[in-house]
């Protein structure tokens, strides 16, 4: 039944409007941030490839006035009464439908205080286990949460306590088709690509960050963007271009954090990519990600709560990035990866598979029914697992991994530190600076000159064999620079080697060292 609003002058109609909002007059409309946001399917959604955008099939817009205007043209009856005279001459009262001006549908929506209408803080994509470890799988809004669950695929109801034969089926298929026939590099990567698969589903219930997902191979067609696949079709992805400065990654990331998906996907970086980006840094590690709006002069903050990964050849970290990151790499061993012959293979031709909406549902469905297994059992973690700000979420994940007999968790950290960059540059530097001067304390600039090579008739020797430190783009750097990059690295250990700091006799110049570890 239409709802029958009576409105008059300006302040009446804002009155009436607002406490109408309030009382619930619009259905699948929240409060974000302040503000009223309505829940709206989204048309022309097809099915994608797998390393394709895959977006939720709902989204949130914010109401503005041209919005509101629709809605009540659609869930309301709002009128005027007003005169007019009648056969007899006698005043005839009559109502009016009318869509109530311009300005004042912005003053209704320009408060912030909504009292009543329930807080929207997010639209998932897929099931996920609440904080009090029960499943939301009801599509719609989830009161407890906030949470707001689109489902990609319709899932048949999963039991809160899956049977023996339900948890054995659920282990066979995921690791015994599924995930079979990927040319994992080690047991720790196809360990770690399990935990990053069930993590969206485990976020809100371990309460931590989510480090940043490395997917590589040494070759192509290994089956990368597949493996991206499986969490991005399940809980909507975003497959994005790798941005090489810091100015537009950060754009970039602000961008998409106003979009509703899951998992956001940097694909195919050139081979030998270094990742290795403060900005970067930065998103893993903070729970709210704050960044002036595009297009307009205030902040915005954001929850973040997505997963973040990058597939690619080879890649290398650099910087902060080598503990932040979890890396899952592919060796086919092989020089022609895509002519495997596919005959024998769990589920061939796994990329057509995988977009298909029935078999996510199946993935999705047995990944529940372990997950929901885990918690069954009290939801057991792995106190011995440590990795920075995601200690919460390593040893929740390992648990569940451990739960179910999939060992190898984060045992690749070390190869982690061989692609790291950074690390190998430092290190190479150390070692061949105490290799040349021992620990004798020397100037920037005395160091510098170390580095100038050895002219001898029309041969040039570099004295340090290629193993200088070097400034971002590759050169030698001045003195100056060559001493705020000691600076900068004084006390860290590279390796067994560290930088030591301190003032000459006169104390009028900094001066450095290296030490070695002795065990």
């Amino acid at each position: 039944m239409t709802t029958r609003l009576q409105i008059g002058t300006g302040p009446e109609t804002i009155r009436v409007l607002k406490a109408a909002l309030v009382d619930g007059l619009l259905p699948d409309t929240y409060v974000s941030a302040g503000q009223l946001v309505h829940m709206e399917a989204v048309s022309g959604g097809l099915t994608t490839a797998a390393d394709e955008d895959s977006p939720l099939p709902v989204a949130a817009s914010t109401v503005n006035p041209a919005g509101l205007a629709g809605l009540l043209a659609q869930h309301a009856y709002v009128y005027r009464l007003k005169t007019r005279k009648s056969d007899t001459g006698d005043p005839e009262v009559y109502e009016d439908e009318v869509t109530p001006p311009r300005d004042i549908l912005s003053s209704v929506l320009a408060g912030k205080t909504w009292p009543g209408v329930p807080p929207l803080r997010g639209i998932i994509g897929a099931p996920v286990l609440r904080r009090d470890g029960t499943l939301l799988q009801r599509p719609g809004y989830d009161p407890a949460t906030g949470l707001y669950l689109a489902s990609k695929v319709a899932l048949p109801p999963v039991p809160d306590e899956p049977t023996r034969e339900q948890v054995d089926q659920a282990r066979t298929f995921l690791l015994g088709r599924f995930l079979r026939d990927f040319p994992w590099a080690s047991a720790a990567d196809r360990a770690n690509y399990v935990a990053l698969l069930a993590t969206p589903i485990l976020r809100h219930f371990t309460r931590s960050l989510t480090p940043f997902a490395l997917i590589d191979a040494t070759m192509p067609s290994s089956g990368k963007t597949i493996l991206t696949a499986g969490p991005g079709m399940l809980y909507g992805q975003r497959v994005m271009t790798w941005a090489y400065s810091d100015e537009e990654l950060r754009k970039s990331i602000t961008a998409v954090l106003a979009e509703q998906v899951g998992v956001v996907i940097w694909d195919n970086l050139a081979e030998g990519t270094v990742i290795d980006s403060a900005v970067l840094a930065q998103l893993v590690t903070s729970g709210v990600w704050s960044d002036r709006q595009l297009g307009a002069s205030r902040n915005v903050a954001t929850v973040n709560d997505r997963l973040w990964m990058a597939t690619g050849n080879n890649l290398q970290v650099g910087g902060d990035m080598a503990s932040r990151t979890v890396r899952v790499r592919l060796d086919p061993n092989m020089p022609r990866p895509e002519l495997r012959d596919q005959r024998g293979f769990g589920i061939p031709h796994l990329d057509q598979w995988i977009t298909d909406p029935g078999n996510q549902l199946t993935v999705l469905w047995h990944l529940l029914v372990l997950v929901l297994d885990w918690t069954r059992r009290g939801a057991p973690r792995v106190s011995g697992l440590s990795m920075r700000q995601f200690t919460p979420w390593a040893q929740a994940l390992g648990g569940f991994l451990a739960h179910h007999g999939i060992d190898g968790f984060l045992t690749n950290a070390a190869d982690i530190r061989e692609i790291d960059e950074d690390e190998t540059r430092w290190r190479a530097f150390l070692t061949c600076w105490h290799d040349r001067h021992g620990g004798r304390a020397m100037t920037a600039a005395e160091l510098r000159q170390d580095a100038e090579p050895m002219h001898l008739g029309s041969d040039v020797n570099d004295p340090w064999d290629g193993q200088f430190i070097t400034t971002h783009n590759g050169r030698l750097p001045n003195p100056l620079q060559l001493g705020r990059l000691l600076t900068g690295q004084a006390g860290r250990w590279r390796g067994d080697h560290v930088i030591r700091a301190g003032r000459n006799d006169r104390g009028d110049r900094s001066v450095f060292w290296v030490e070695r570890h002795q065990g």
